[in-house]
């Protein structure tokens, strides 16, 4: 397969409210889609990165930058038979997975497309519906997480993650623990803490959860796997893995019991497939995270998601858990077992929605032809 032609676009959303996590609060979020032309088909993908280099290294102008200049023209000049092709295409090019995943995701829908299959079929999934939960971002104090919380567990959702930092912690978390004692609950840090706040995540160890996810440094994963031995609750890595030879490291050591595989961080579903099938073998369960993403994004996790190895919930909300208004569609319900159906039809299930006002976009053709809006 020869590939036509690439579109980038993006646009800044709204946030139906406002998500504070350890390293800020998002109010807008800005959203680059990648569309891949070839045979009368187009697939399509999305960039994770945020504005600023918080969560990542990446932002959305490095991003486009580095889509622009380095992928798409290789993409354009390659002959694609499958699209595992694609990240060995990209392999040259270090780092910048979130723009790697942006393009690659693409292509894996357009082949799912030109097939005919859905693209959690072509994934190799196995589940008509994939198990979710909700993330609820930091609140003003325990009173007004438990009353947030209460709202998303009335709506449906099966599982809680609840954002923490230093000093919206124990407290918080407690709290909650306390208003819902049955209710499935993980916490997540962000890489707020260090090895001197080890007593501070002890403290947690009896509250039931499901697990800590990423509480030590974004690339660390010696010092969790001190931190493990310390503690009786799963340690989850988030931030820490960029690869399957990342979660090998860091379930050789003992550095977590769990990953939350993001396509989007690890650089599209290749690696994603790669990074499941290792957890799936040593019996470490991994679960699906979410970045804000608009239905492109979220179609693409849910067909992941449908992989066998995903025992946990994932996080992937329904459509209107973060835009009133979504750039594509059609959207995704919350079923009443807390599960989002997996779309059946060819590719990821949604198309973009007519009449968006992109910020910006530009075309980029076979031979380097750029057209710019």
């Amino acid at each position: 397969m020869r590939i036509e032609s690439v579109e980038l676009k993006q646009v800044q959303l709204e946030l139906t409210a406002p998500f504070t996590t350890s390293f800020g609060t998002t109010l807008r979020r800005p959203c680059i889609i990648t569309a891949v032309h070839a045979e009368g088909e187009t697939g399509l993908g999305e960039c994770v990165a945020f504005d600023g280099p918080w969560y990542s290294y990446e932002t959305t102008t490095t991003a486009w930058h580095v889509m622009s200049d380095f992928l798409i023209p290789r993409l354009l000049e390659a002959n694609i038979a499958e699209p595992e092709d694609v990240w060995s295409l990209f392999a040259p090019i270090r780092g910048h997975n979130m723009a790697k995943a942006a393009l690659e995701m693409a292509c894996w829908d357009l082949i799912a497309r030109c097939r005919g299959v859905s693209l959690a079929s072509l994934l190799g999934g196995t589940r008509e519906r994939v198990p979710v939960g909700v993330s609820v971002g930091i609140q003003p104090s325990p009173d007004a997480l438990v009353e947030t919380v209460g709202h998303f567990l009335d709506d449906g959702y099966g599982r809680i993650k609840l954002k923490i930092a230093p000093g919206a912690d124990v407290e918080f978390v407690t709290a909650v623990r306390e208003a819902y004692p049955s209710a499935l609950v993980q916490v997540d840090a962000n890489s707020a803490y260090t090895l001197a706040d080890t007593n501070t995540l002890q403290q947690m160890d009896h509250l039931d959860l499901l697990l800590i996810e990423q509480p030590l440094s974004p690339d660390d994963i010696v010092d969790h796997a001190w931190l493990q031995r310390e503690l009786n609750t799963p340690i989850c890595l988030d931030e820490s893995i960029h690869s399957p030879d990342d979660a090998r490291h860091a379930l050789d050591l003992g550095s977590c019991r769990i990953i939350n595989i993001k396509p989007g961080r690890v650089g599209g579903h290749n690696q994603s497939r790669e990074i499941h099938n290792l957890c799936l073998s040593r019996g470490a369960p991994v679960w699906c995270g979410g970045m804000l993403e608009t239905n492109v994004g979220r179609a693409h996790n849910v067909a992941l998601a449908s992989l066998p190895g995903f025992s946990l919930p994932g996080d992937i909300s329904a459509s209107s858990r973060y835009y009133a208004q979504d750039i594509a569609g059609p959207g995704f319900s919350l079923n009443d077992d807390s599960t989002l159906s997996v779309p059946t039809g060819p590719g990821i299930g949604v198309e973009l929605e007519h009449g968006i006002a992109w910020d910006r976009s530009a075309t980029f053709r076979a031979q380097h032809h750029v057209s710019v809006s």
